[in-house]
């Protein structure tokens, strides 16, 4: 704790095929290409969750990992309801989905973030917000007891971007 009584918030970097619900106050950061991130906010308890995923569906239970949307986003909702939450509480952001024409002909982007909406509106889950598309990364930082997002766009991901800082930047 801070001498202001509020919580200092534990930084985790969310990489792909992660989810992470805190238990406390934290500042999840990812870093997106194609890729997407559903962030998940208990508007009641104030506490929140988020995925990291790079492909969009997979229907094989015996492959099924957190790597593919349509299992990532239904456990990362699944958690956060195991945790407390109530589904009437709950909202979502969407962030990624980005697609560069120069590495990929396939639009596998788009693809995430069309999977990321179905499951969510199945799973009646108020969809607030999305910074999704286009042809940038993102580096995103969600703020987990305030359902804040920052999202900075760039041209390049580069690995020593972001911690852990693997290469000087």
């Amino acid at each position: 704790m801070t001498g202001d009584t509020h919580p200092t918030p534990v930084d985790y970097f969310l990489e792909p095929g992660y989810i992470f619900v805190a238990a406390k106050p934290a500042m999840i950061s990812g870093v997106l290409g194609s890729g997407v991130s559903v962030c998940i906010y208990d508007r009641k308890r104030k506490t929140g969750g988020m995925n990291h995923f790079k492909y969009p569906y997979i229907g094989e239970k015996r492959m099924s990992t957190a790597i593919y949307g349509n299992v990532s986003t239904l456990a990362l909702i699944r958690m956060m309801i195991n945790d407390g939450s109530k589904r009437k509480h709950l909202e979502a952001q969407i962030l990624g989905g980005a697609h560069n024409p120069s590495l990929s002909k396939k639009n596998i982007g788009r693809e995430n973030i069309m999977m990321a909406k179905r499951i969510l509106v199945r799973e009646r889950i108020n969809m607030v917000s999305e910074d999704v598309g286009g042809e940038k990364g993102r580096k995103v930082v969600f703020n987990t007891s305030k359902n804040e997002v920052a999202v900075m766009k760039v041209d390049r991901l580069r690995a020593g971007d972001w911690y852990p800082y693997e290469e000087s930047r």
